[in-house]
């Protein structure tokens, strides 16, 4: 290992990449280090889907813009597939329409399109008109299948740009421009260090500092329905999980009514995504659970509770091929980013918005480290 790198990047996850792209395309000598083989984290077990329409005005937003002009880049570049386009957020409630109605009036609206029910369920195949009054249509979502994505991005950082993965190695201590790790000494002038949620190996007291815990989710993957989705989708009970959304006044009085109808999916973090693969099956999800340390076991009820939104929207769900539990970090702010050294930064989306705004931030990163 007696390589000398401009930038070590620990971690190999979507932001990890991120940054290793975004040092790489400036034509910097880079080094990836993951203590597995491959990842297995966070980017590999939720939807793939990079949402701009809900963000966080603000850097959020911006991030979000710019990593969704990236991911267009990466298709064409990397052959990285996109499967579907667009987001439909089906109102069920008249609470959910005027929240929406008053975001298509807003900045970040002007581009969406309000919809009848009758135009949301011709939009969106499968979609049971009788279970909605309306729904809101943005054009800026991606979904990419996150498990065939991120190996082929890998692969294309190695061959286009001649990154170096060193992979099954742990990163044991960082001291530029040496980064100690069990296979002995790398040599490099700047690192990025992004952990996801892993809490302890390096910089534990730093990450404390910041407030980070775990916020565990629980996916489903369905059989194919006999319907090819136009877009993701999503429901009422998600316009509380998205800032751009749930910072509306209007968010208040959709809290009230689903806190009586749907008190149970909102105290365990429940909402609906709906997104389909290329074999035909729905990725579906997610819930919600926070705390330092989680249990790895999904809970059946929590399952069924995702199902039972679906099954109001859809009618008939079809048979479970598969069920997981991820884990990503969670804070208070949208990122976390430090500097315990000039020449380290340690970078975690605290958010569970890497695919979305990850590509955006390894830029800002990389230009904070190396400058312009």
């Amino acid at each position: 290992m007696k390589d000398s790198f401009d930038l070590a990047v620990v971690g190999s996850g979507i932001i990890g990449l991120a940054h290793a792209l975004a040092a790489a395309r400036r034509g910097l000598r880079v080094v990836v280090i993951d203590r597995d083989q491959k990842a297995n984290g966070a980017s590999m077990r939720n939807f793939g889907l990079v949402v701009v329409t809900g963000q966080e005005p603000g850097p959020s937003r911006r991030l979000a813009e710019r990593s969704r002009e990236i991911w267009l880049e990466l298709a064409q570049e990397a052959r990285l597939d996109i499967l579907h386009r667009g987001k439909l957020i089906a109102a069920q409630r008249p609470e959910a329409l005027a929240l929406l109605e008053t975001f298509k009036a807003g900045e970040h609206g002007t581009e969406c399109r309000l919809l009848t029910a009758r135009e949301a369920a011709a939009q969106q195949p499968g979609l049971d008109e009788t279970a909605i009054i309306g729904g809101l249509y943005s054009l800026f979502e991606l979904r990419v299948e996150s498990r065939e994505v991120l190996p082929r991005l890998a692969l294309f950082l190695a061959q286009k740009h001649g990154v170096v993965f060193r992979t099954g190695i742990s990163a044991t201590e960082i001291a530029p421009p040496f980064v100690e790790t069990s296979a002995g000494r790398v040599h490099a002038q700047k690192v990025v260090v992004c952990p996801g949620d892993d809490f302890s190996s390096l910089y534990p007291k730093l990450i404390a500092k910041h407030g980070v815990q775990r916020c565990k989710l629980q996916m489903l993957r369905l059989a194919d329905p006999g319907f090819k989705l136009q877009s993701a989708l999503m429901s009422d009970l998600s316009l509380l999980r998205y800032i751009g959304f749930a910072a509306l006044p209007e968010a208040g009085a959709l809290r009230e009514k689903l806190s009586e109808e749907r008190g149970a999916a909102l105290a365990n973090g429940v909402h609906l995504i709906v997104v389909q693969s290329a074999d035909g099956s729905l990725v579906v999800g997610d819930s919600h659970h926070y705390g330092l340390s989680l249990d790895p076991f999904g809970s059946e009820a929590v399952d069924q509770m995702i199902l039972d939104e679906f099954r109001t929207l859809f009618g008939k769900v079809p048979d479970v091929l598969a069920r997981w539990t991820g884990s990503y970090a969670s804070a208070k702010n949208a990122v976390m980013r430090d500097a315990p050294h000039d020449d380290v930064r340690l970078v975690i989306v605290t958010s569970g918005t890497g695919a979305s705004t990850g590509f955006g931030l390894g830029e800002e990163t990389i230009t904070e480290l190396f400058g312009q």
